[in-house]
Formats: C-alpha cells, structure tokens, sequence
C-alpha cells in the first residue's frame, strides 16, 4: 500500500503515513492535501483523491530528535541499496571492522552489501583482502533522513524534502527503494 508524506504546518517534515492514516487526516480537516497520486478512492457517494504529501492545519510541537535510529531499512537507504563493495544489489548487513574482532554495529561501522561479497569478507577486514570502499560509512544527518530512513519514497516528495538535506541523503535514487 502506498505512502503519504506528513508535514507540519510549517512545511517541516514529519513522518510517513500509510495512506489510510493520510486520508483520515484529510477527511477530520487535520490536514490538507498538498500533492495527489493520480489514484481515486470511490464511496458509495463520493470520490477521493489519495494524498501523496499532507499538511498539517495546526502546527505540531516536536521533542528533541536524537540521532537517525540504524535500522536495515536506514541503512539501504544510505547506501543507495548497493553493495559498498561491488556495487550490486544490497541483501545483507555487513560490518566494516567486524564483531568478532571488537567492531561496534554503529553507522560508522556497518554497510550494505551483496550476499556474495559479504560471504567473502567473511571476519577480516577490508584491508587483509585489498578491497577498499568509495567513501567512509557514517551517521546520516538532517530531518530528511527521518522519512528517508523509512524506505518509502515517492518523486513528489522531493521539492519538500530538498530544503532539509534529501539530496545529500541520496533522494535522487528512487528507482532503488528500500523493501525490506
């Protein structure tokens, strides 16, 4: 099932919804449809279209936010759902220096890669093998990766994603959302 961006009433983004959540929003006046799908709902007397990015009428206090949770999910997103390694499809997590040997499973520490590399590394580092990776893992950061982490994504949600760092988090990847 699709879904629908949630912004605060500052234009702020705050969260995915299921489109269900996005239309009961929409209907109790909450919120207000800023982008549509192209998909109509029909009831027995009207039609609805499915909200792809709501506003929120009122604005939304939000507590402090610490770091970007590392979840699977997340991390497929930071790395574009390639494997760091050779550049393939993603289907496993791996750890750059690995547990065995005191690694730690932070963002600095653990990539995406494919099933084939991830069972030739094995528990050695990247060194004793010659790889080398393209650019060093870390924590993402900015408001963006919130709804990034998700793993949803849609093209709509770009132009309010944009002011809060989705082009640094890679939104330009959208023929590689995340199913995990």
């Amino acid at each position: 099932m699709p879904h629908s961006l949630v912004l605060n009433a500052s234009y702020e983004p705050l969260c995915v919804v299921p489109v269900r959540r996005a239309l009961i929003l929409v209907l109790n006046d909450k919120a207000m449809c800023l982008e549509e799908t192209g998909t109509i709902l029909h009831s027995a007397t009207t039609e609805i279209p499915v909200p792809s990015v709501i506003r929120l009428t009122r604005f939304v206090r939000i507590p402090f936010r610490g770091q970007v949770p590392l979840t699977r999910r997340a991390l497929f997103a930071r790395d574009g759902g390639r494997c760091v390694y050779c550049g393939s499809a993603a289907t496993s997590v791996d750890h750059v220096v690995p547990r065995s040997r005191g690694g730690q499973h932070t963002w600095d520490n653990v990539v995406s890669a494919c099933r084939r590399c991830n069972h030739v590394k094995s528990d050695r580092y990247i060194s004793e093998l010659g790889w080398r990776m393209p650019r060093t893992p870390s924590q993402p950061t900015g408001l963006a990766w919130r709804i990034l982490g998700t793993g949803f994504r849609d093209p709509r949600w770009e132009p309010y994603l944009a002011p809060y760092g989705a082009q640094e988090a890679g939104f330009d990847h959208f023929d590689q959302v995340a199913s995990a």
